[in-house]
């Protein structure tokens, strides 16, 4: 959908909801997805998808020549591919992925051979369009990279030769392509203070600033934000400050766990609500209490410390994707609130043309909130975003 989010805006979703590594099931999953997505939402126009090739797939679709045939056949759909999801390399859906997403990490060659990769698919998959964005892991995970001598700077020194190579594509096609930081919870980069330190303190001291700045930008997930109780406003400001672009954003909800406000008896069964979370597939960090409260990697860590004590009495966020039409379900809510507040703010303090609804955890929701139809449940949520961008 175009312009709902400003003048030149994109709005899709992100295809890395739905599994499968290969060219096959990525072409399979678009058309058992994407396309009725489109009829029930906007059948009238093109919708965007945020596509997730992954390494496996990014490797098949540039080794059989499939690129053109790949476009003709979103074009023929009337799907624009106006963004890629890097971050995940592998299998995003096998069993357990946890901390697996983060490899490789930007100080290993291949994530940037991969990413070439993936820009160079994009640049023939953005037909009329003249930029194009692809998300990617904020360098990778803290401790991993802050145990290291080199790893930062080895990671710096790879998005610079990213760069280079972005701009060669720029000068040949005349179509500007981005790649965005994606700040997560737990991450080397993991609030905007650090992205802003990272470009400041690490990138522009060893490259071109003025090519850093045009090719690498920032991908703001609210729910990110929202984990880490960085209020949205401070965020985009803060990069804004820092002549920092936002490429990309993704628009996403996490869970909210008020346990400050719930009397004793709501906050035994708020607890036990929240154990339903706590699944085996994905990393769900968890801030409690506030921006300068204790971190915990993944929530079962947090819930490990309440088997046999009282319940906490404190605000627990925690990064789990939830559907963005849910606002409260049961004891606990999500924090719609933020999503809302990030709307609002995009045309004041951003010039972002690429937004993406991206609530990749339908499968591993709590059996309750899980929903029958796919299809349905992630057009609800574009049907959201276009009424409250209307409403407000």
């Amino acid at each position: 959908m175009r312009n709902l989010l400003g003048p030149g805006s994109i709005l899709g979703y992100c295809t890395n909801v739905h599994a499968g590594p290969t060219y096959a099931q990525t072409l399979a999953n678009l058309e058992a997805y994407s396309v009725p997505i489109r009829q029930l939402v906007c059948p009238d126009q093109q919708m965007g998808v945020g596509l997730w090739i992954a390494h496996e797939a990014a490797s098949q679709i540039l080794g059989g020549d499939r690129v053109l045939e790949l476009a003709d056949w979103l074009r023929k759909r009337d799907l624009i591919a106006y963004t890629l999801n890097g971050f995940p390399y592998g299998n995003f859906h096998e069993p357990r992925v946890k901390h697996k997403v983060y490899h490789p990490e930007w100080s290993d060659h291949s994530r940037l051979v991969y990413t070439t990769e993936l820009a160079d698919i994009l640049v023939h998959l953005l037909g009329d369009e003249k930029e194009g964005s692809i998300s990617t892991l904020p360098i990778g995970w803290r401790d991993s990279i802050t145990n290291s001598d080199d790893k930062s700077f080895a990671a710096a020194q790879n998005l610079i030769k990213l760069c280079d190579h972005l701009a060669n594509i720029e000068e040949v096609t005349g179509k500007l392509i981005h790649v965005d930081l994606e700040p997560e919870p737990g991450c080397y980069l993991d609030t905007s203070q650090d992205v802003v330190d990272f470009f400041k303190d690490e990138l522009y001291l060893l490259g071109n600033e003025h090519r850093l700045r045009r090719y690498l930008r920032v991908c703001h997930d609210v729910c990110h934000a929202a984990v880490m109780f960085e209020s949205q406003e401070h965020v985009l400001r803060n990069y804004k400050s820092a002549g920092i672009d936002v490429g990309k954003v993704q628009i996403s909800s996490a869970v909210r766990a008020r346990f400050d406000t719930l009397d004793d008896h709501d906050r035994v069964d708020a607890l036990e609500q929240l154990r339903g979370f706590g699944e085996e597939r994905y990393l769900h960090q968890t801030m409690v209490g506030g921006a300068t409260g204790q971190f915990y990697e993944d929530l079962p860590q947090a819930l490990a410390l309440y088997e046999n004590t009282p319940p906490p009495n404190a605000q627990w966020r925690t990064h789990f994707h939830v559907p963005l039409f849910l606002q409260k379900f049961g004891l606990l809510e999500s924090t719609q609130d933020e999503v809302l507040r990030c709307l609002a703010l995009m045309n004041e303090l951003t010039t972002c043309k690429h937004f993406e609804v991206e609530t990749y955890a339908w499968g591993v929701l709590p059996a309750e909130m899980r929903v029958v139809d796919l299809v349905e449940g992630i057009a609800q949520e574009m049907k959201w975003v276009r009424q409250s961008v209307k409403t407000d």
